[in-house]
């Protein structure tokens, strides 16, 4: 089965750090451009931050720069998301997400992230 499984979220007071996990299985990530997103309560889905399958080159929204950075691990078909200096406002549920061939868009359940003293 396709699938995409996050997990690492969690409650952390702002300015802490979390590591976001997101692990493939039933296909290899090796090929493909991974993103991640965030849908924060009564706001629309936006976009954090992606790696090519190429070179590794990476993007990050505005929002994030500089505090997150993705990486990916092919031998363990995973990619991260290190989040550092955490804020209020980074407080929503975190997916990763990629486009293949034949299943088109595939989306994980989504991990929790909660910032807040």
């Amino acid at each position: 089965q396709v699938q995409l499984v996050e997990s690492g979220g969690g409650l952390v007071q702002p300015g802490g750090s979390l590591r976001l996990s997101c692990k493939a299985s039933g296909f290899t990530l090796d090929y493909y451009v991974i993103s991640w997103f965030r849908q924060a309560p009564g706001k629309e889905r936006e976009g954090v931050s992606c790696i090519s399958a190429s070179d590794d080159s990476t993007y990050y929204a505005d929002s994030v720069k500089g505090r997150f950075t993705i990486s990916r691990d092919n031998a363990k078909n995973t990619v991260y998301l290190q989040m550092n200096s955490l804020k209020p406002e980074d407080t929503a549920v975190y997916y990763c997400n990629l486009w293949r061939p034949g299943n088109g868009d595939i989306w994980g359940q989504g991990t929790q992230v909660t910032v807040s003293s």
